[in-house]
């Protein structure tokens, strides 16, 4: 199951689980989309492709909670 990781490592905008617009490497790295764009859409941390990622409906979030770990490496 996927992290669904809070905000982007670069620039640390808000992610939030339900929200399309989230960018991420086989790794979960997590960017957000002006990111990836300005990373041409590879992950910084592995070189691998930056996809979108999928949402998690907001009633899951009680059960399958997303990640509150913030990652911003700046």
């Amino acid at each position: 199951m996927l992290e669904m990781r809070p905000d982007c490592e670069r620039c640390r905008a808000d992610l939030p689980a339900d929200a399309s617009g989230a960018f991420i490497c086989s790794f979960e790295c997590t960017f957000c989309a002006d990111c990836a764009d300005q990373l041409d859409d590879l992950c910084p941390n592995c070189g691998g492709e930056l996809m979108d990622r999928p949402t998690r409906a907001k009633p899951l979030h009680a059960k399958y909670p997303p990640s509150t770990e913030r990652r911003h490496k700046g």
